[in-house]
């Protein structure tokens, strides 16, 4: 294939989710795979349902999966500016050469008529749509009414009879009777160009060989094609790509349907711990494969196996305990020191400050056992905590009374304290000969001291923790499980 020159083009309107990144994800593999140029346009025409601060996050999320662009608003390129916006007198000049063609036409009815007409196709049980009243107009009339002043919008002329056929490379063939189109606006009344012309306009400008996005846009998906067709360029390969269902499998996923532990917002997913790169592997399997075994890869790996003849057309059944499952396992894969890097604005964010040495002695206890990089604050925050708070509860031995529980704790003090060298295989020995010498089973009597050190009932293993957390807190955080326990 030829370098691709493909886009990602949202709207300011909202907030950057999985479906959206997913769109973005595949442009950016297409684009890596063929040596060719990723590119964000920002597609803000409409300005009533902006939203502030929705593009900063839009890029941010971007980033942090790793999909960068290379033309944008921000970093600029051979064709901009790349708001929408800004290109108001470009898309001008393209709607005032389709009137000059004969394939639109100005439209001068108000908005009271316009819902007048609406109003009384829907008694009449019709599909709502413009009558084509100004389509009636001729050229000379037109030209009058606008110079005398009178507002209008440029409408496109679509066919009245026939049918269109536009190719999708994922769907085939898509085929719609002209009857059922509309002469749907280009340019509205203020001057600014609605998303139909300019997004062909800016299609055509930069150059995008390859247009992949959501399946939302199948529908207007003719109109698209009949503009481009007007002008007499080359269509892009166009691929619609699929919808995410809920995790039901029933319904297509929207944001009522996660709970506060899940989410499908690129924003919130990296502020629960998931990793860029196992959402990355989670959304591209969801409406592609890759052939290959392995589900976890890098984007460059994920690239080279890149094939648009293997984007699924199917709905993709949104499924977190896979997502949950790719996090795991790439989390077991990352080098000590990155995952180190990773964790700590977890613990930071929670109020602990743990110097690097120590975090990076810890890491290696957490990572076989965390599923989100915030679970490492609840298996180890305790090691950066001045003191911890065990439930008395925890610190009795099941079947033997207070008194008892506190003895062994006291034996367990005394043991330790005794051990010279203070390393993990040093401090399990005397441990095990001491539960059974109390004829307790080692588990029972390890849950005990678990509870005492660490102040909860799961943590990394146990005499690796103590070593981590030294002789003297160790035998501080003992004693104070004695005093829990109750009066000697």
């Amino acid at each position: 294939m030829k370098p691709a020159r493909v886009r990602f083009a949202p709207s300011p309107t909202g907030r950057l989710h999985i479906g959206g990144a997913r769109t973005a994800l595949y442009n950016v593999l297409l684009a890596k795979q063929t040596g060719g140029q990723f590119i964000l346009r920002i597609e803000d025409t409409d300005t009533k349902r902006t939203v502030a601060g929705a593009l900063e996050e839009l890029q941010a999320g971007l980033r942090w999966l790793g999909l960068d662009w290379q033309e944008g608003p921000d970093i600029g390129g051979p064709h901009a500016p790349y708001t929408q916006q800004a290109r108001k007198a470009l898309y001008q000049r393209y709607a005032e050469e389709l009137l000059a063609r004969g394939h639109a036409y100005r439209c001068f009815c108000t908005a009271e008529r316009l819902q007048q007409v609406r109003e009384a196709q829907q008694k009449a049980k019709q599909s709502p749509r413009y009558d084509g009243t100004c389509r009636a107009l001729s050229p000379v009339e037109a030209e009058r009414r606008a110079a005398a002043g009178e507002p209008f919008t440029i409408r496109f002329k679509l066919p009245k009879d026939g049918a269109t056929t536009a190719h999708d490379h994922v769907r085939g063939d898509i085929t719609v009777d002209n009857t059922t189109l509309d002469d749907f606006i280009l340019v509205k009344s203020d001057g600014l160009a609605l998303y139909h012309l300019a997004a062909m306009v800016d299609d055509h400008e930069m150059g995008i060989s390859h247009v992949l996005r959501g399946t939302e846009w199948l529908g207007t998906f003719p109109l698209h094609v009949l503009i481009i067709r007007a002008f007499g360029w080359e269509e892009p390969v166009w691929c619609h790509l699929s919808v995410f269902l809920k995790p039901s499998g029933k319904g297509k996923m929207s944001k009522r349907d996660v709970t506060s532990e899940q989410s499908i917002y690129v924003a919130e997913l990296e502020e629960l711990g998931y990793l860029s790169e196992a959402v990355n592997s989670w959304m591209a399997l969801m409406g592609a494969s890759f052939g290959a075994e392995e589900e976890l890869l890098s984007l460059d790996e994920m690239a080279a196996r890149f094939d648009l003849g293997n984007l699924n057309p199917s709905a993709a059944r949104v499924n977190f305990e896979k997502l949950d499952d790719f996090n795991g396992k790439w989390i077991r894969r990352l080098a000590v020191d990155d995952l180190a890097g990773r964790v700590r604005p977890f613990f930071e964010k929670a109020g602990l400050h743990p110097d690097p040495d120590t975090l990076r002695r810890v890491t290696p206890l957490f990572q076989p056992r965390i599923v989100t990089l915030d679970d490492a604050v609840e298996m180890a925050g305790f090691f950066f905590r001045p003191a911890v708070s065990p439930r008395p509860e925890d610190l009795l031995i099941k079947g033997q009374t207070p008194e008892q529980s506190r003895a062994a704790l006291q034996a367990a003090r005394t043991g330790l304290a005794a051990v010279p060298e203070w390393q993990h295989a040093a401090l399990e020995a005397p441990m095990r000969a001491l539960a059974e010498s109390l004829g307790l089973k080692a588990g029972q009597f390890f849950g005990v001291l678990r509870a005492a050190v660490t102040g909860q009932s799961v943590s990394p293993p146990l005499f690796e923790c103590m070593e981590v957390v030294g002789r003297e807190t160790t035998l501080a955080r003992l004693a104070q499980a004695e005093a829990l326990v109750g009066p000697a």
